[in-house]
């Protein structure tokens, strides 16, 4: 007697772009529901998208917006990507699409050569998606005092800098 087999899952595709205006609203939520992010205006979200498309990207599945990476080209620093978030949506946790979409990014704007990121000495998420992002690359990684919590106005822990590099 022949066991049924369960059907399997349809495969999902997951795709990597710029953001555009028409996704601003998209980023904004998906940093709010984080829970974890500094979220920013949502008027700031839609002028990232605008104004710093060709630094940042957007993870769809399915047609879905899943996560984003924001940055920009550090004007002293030409050669130098500086990430401002990274949010993966709560539905699409688990699939490696943080460490995707640094890969992507760093491939749509190739002409970098080093990364920089900020992040605090309690986020291990962060710091292992960036090491990763580094042994995945063959590139070195270190870490510097960035942003003492008393550069802050407000209540923040310090934010260190790790840099990536050289990208391969």
């Amino acid at each position: 007697m022949l066991t049924p087999i369960a059907p399997s899952t349809p495969s999902t595709t997951t795709a990597f772009r710029p953001p555009t205006v028409a996704d601003g609203g998209e980023l904004w939520r998906i940093a709010t529901d984080s829970k974890t992010l500094d979220v920013n205006t949502s008027y700031a979200y839609l002028l990232w998208a605008r104004d710093y498309a060709r630094t940042s990207i957007l993870a769809e599945v399915d047609g879905s917006p899943a996560g984003f990476v924001t940055g920009y080209v550090r004007p002293d620093a030409p050669h130098t990507l500086m990430i401002w978030q990274v949010a993966v949506d709560d539905a699409y946790r688990g699939q490696r699409i943080a460490l995707r979409m640094l890969q992507a990014l760093t491939d749509q704007v190739g002409d970098v050569t080093t990364m920089e990121t900020t992040i605090t000495d309690d986020n291990a998420a962060s710091i292992g998606l960036f090491t990763r992002f580094a042994q995945e690359r063959g590139a070195s990684i270190s870490r510097h005092d960035l942003f003492e919590s008393a550069h802050f106005p407000d209540d923040h822990d310090a934010e260190r800098l790790y840099r990536i590099g050289p990208l391969r």
